[in-house]
Formats: structure tokens, sequence, C-alpha cells
């Protein structure tokens, strides 16, 4: 599979189906209207283009929809795109300037280094 990227618009929709599995275009389009206001033809449009990319599998009858790419498998492209684009593809550049800018709770710390330890063995 090739390399998809999504913009925030089809995320929304990408959210609803991975938290449901499964479900029609007409109910993705209701449920985006309540909460991010758009119509159905936009809603639509971005369901057409999802499963253009290969990120949305369509079937008939009553045009259900279902994620073809797992959240992880995004969010996974998404970190490396940001990775190389603004910290040379250095995972530590990003931690140091995220480290000194945020303010981090012990437990914070403390999960930080309990990943960085797993990871070593």
């Amino acid at each position: 599979m090739k390399e998809i990227r999504l913009h925030e618009g089809e995320l929304n929709v990408m959210e609803l189906l991975w938290s449901n599995k499964e479900l029609a275009a007409k109910d993705i389009s209701k449920i985006i209207k309540e909460y991010i206001g758009w119509e159905k033809n936009t809603t639509y449009t971005v369901i057409k283009r999802l499963i253009d990319k290969g990120a949305i599998i369509r079937r008939d009858p009553g045009f259900i929809c279902r994620a073809n790419v797992s959240k992880s498998k995004i969010q996974e492209i998404e970190s490396n795109v940001l990775l190389n684009k603004l910290f040379n593809g250095s995972i530590s550049n990003f931690l140091m300037d995220y480290v000194n800018h945020q303010k981090l709770t012990g437990t914070d710390l403390e999960n930080m280094e309990r990943i960085i330890l797993n990871h070593r063995r």
C-alpha cells in the first residue's frame, strides 16, 4: 500500500470509522453535520477522496464505508513526516525541543524513562 497522507478534514471522517468500524455514508454525513457543520455534499466529497486514496473501502448496498488503513499507521506516517519536516528526521532533536518547551509532570518523565529503558532492551 502506498503512503497515505490525510488532512484534518479527512481525519475527522477517519476518526468516525476507526471508532465505529463501519458506517453508511449517510450516517457519517449526519454525524459530521452535527459536530462540524459540514453539508452533505462536503462530507461525500471527502469520503470520495478517501476512497480514491485507498484509506476507505466502500461496499454496496448502502454505501457502507470502513477504514482500509489503521489509525496507528496514519500516526506513524504523520509522525515521520513531522520529524523529517521540522527536525531533520531526528527524534532526539524533537524530544529536546519538546522537553525544553513543555511543563512535564513527574509521571510524564517517568513514562518517558520507562519507554527508553524498554526500548534499550
